[in-house]
């Protein structure tokens, strides 16, 4: 069987997504552009040698749109020869793009190919691509006729159901931006992130090398005085049993990024010389109630454990998006997962969830956790838009 590895994974630190953010000043095509020059750069491989590029980006609209891919590779000097395809499974897009590009491998048909991702959520903000019930059509309105919901809402019903509290999901998101920082102040990102040279607000050319998103000074009893960010009376009518706990704390931020992941089977990188890092065991996607819309990590994990023939015990590291809080808590509760392997090194409420650029953020914290403390496998699971998930399982080489 053909094995498929990862080779290297590399990563631009966060910028706010919004105007004045340390990324706004940079087109997408140009941050996405940026790490794939790296990656290449890092590793010494000929980019003529990429059989495929797979992105992911979540609004493929205005400066995102028409393939940002293709677009990005052919501005970091790629060959014409070298082609492209841009994903959306929403906030799990690269995520996804790292799953067909391994599964490729897999398969025979790539001998070498990059996931990546990218978001710019200050320069195409969401909602900037079609949304809600225009771009649904006519069946999803009839079968959901209430409406489906934001996934502010989604995150307070499950805070309901879960039981989760608003102490628990303050302490839990103080926790992401304490793990956050320590992980930075000890040099754990220094391997992931790759430096870039921006222009800031203030006109200023300056390079950009540290996680904007991250507040280390962030406690519990500070985010307890934020208000909640998604009440109005029409959505506590139609969900009673909704707390509003949700506060823009207990959320990830909106946030800039790019990041991506070489790729290739086993032989290749031991014809090139290439050391891997890290060997691509299991996969897995699922779907669930679009309306709770963030439960399906859940399924997927139970999807991909029962074909990995591994239990939650057997791995070492679990990566789960921190969309919000209530996400990664009810997870662990129905796992009976270790608190201590969750998000160890922050998660995306520090780290910031970059939409597109996530799921290959989230599997290079997870290969170099794996490899500072010695442990075999990582499982990396997301969230997505309208009530999907994917899964990931990795073997440290």
């Amino acid at each position: 069987m053909t094995h498929a590895v990862l080779v290297d994974v590399v990563r631009l630190a966060s910028g706010k997504g919004k105007p004045g953010g340390a990324l706004s000043g940079t087109h997408p095509v140009e941050l996405l552009a940026h790490v794939l020059r790296t990656l290449v750069e890092r590793t010494g491989i000929d980019p003529a040698q990429v059989d495929d590029v797979i992105g992911g980006c979540v609004q493929q609209a205005g400066e995102q749109a028409l393939n940002i891919s293709r677009t990005a590779l052919l501005s970091a000097g790629f060959p014409d020869s070298v082609p492209a395809t841009t994903v959306d499974r929403q906030c799990g897009s690269s995520q996804q793009a790292a799953h067909f590009a391994a599964q490729g491998v897999i398969a025979g048909a790539y001998d070498i190919v990059i996931a990546c991702g990218v978001e710019s959520m200050s320069r195409i903000p969401m909602g900037t691509a079609p949304m809600g019930r225009d771009a649904s059509g006519p069946g999803i309105a009839a079968r959901y006729p209430e409406g489906l919901v934001n996934q502010g809402i989604s995150a307070e019903l499950i805070a309901a159901k879960w039981k989760l509290d608003r102490d628990t999901l303050d302490a839990f998101s103080a926790q992401s931006h304490q793990r956050a920082a320590d992980a930075a102040a000890k040099g754990l990102f220094d391997k992931e992130i790759v430096p870039i040279t921006v222009t800031n607000a203030a006109g200023e050319t300056v390079t950009h090398l540290v996680d904007e998103t991250v507040r280390a000074s962030t406690t519990a009893e500070g985010l307890s005085g934020l208000k909640p960010s998604f009440y109005t009376e029409k959505d506590a009518a139609r969900f009673p049993e909704a707390q509003w706990h949700i506060t823009p704390g207990n959320s990830s931020p909106l946030t800039d990024g790019a990041s991506a992941a070489l790729i290739m089977s086993e032989e290749m990188a031991s014809k090139l010389g290439l050391t891997p890092r890290a060997r691509f065991h299991s996969f897995a996607v699922a779907g669930d109630d679009p309306v709770f819309m963030l439960t399906a990590p859940i399924p997927a994990t139970k999807k991909i454990l029962a074909k990995s023939g591994l239990s939650i015990d057997d791995i070492d590291a679990y990566e789960v998006n921190e969309a919000f809080a209530p996400v990664p808590l009810a997870w662990a509760h129905e796992f009976g997962a270790d608190p201590a392997k969750l998000n160890p090194r922050g998660g995306a409420i520090a780290l910031g969830h970059a939409l597109g650029s996530s799921g290959t953020r989230l599997l290079g914290t997870l290969v170099n956790q794996l490899e500072a403390t010695g442990g075999r496998y990582g499982l990396q699971t997301m969230c997505e838009g309208a009530g999907m998930a994917n899964a990931t399982i990795i073997e440290r080489l």
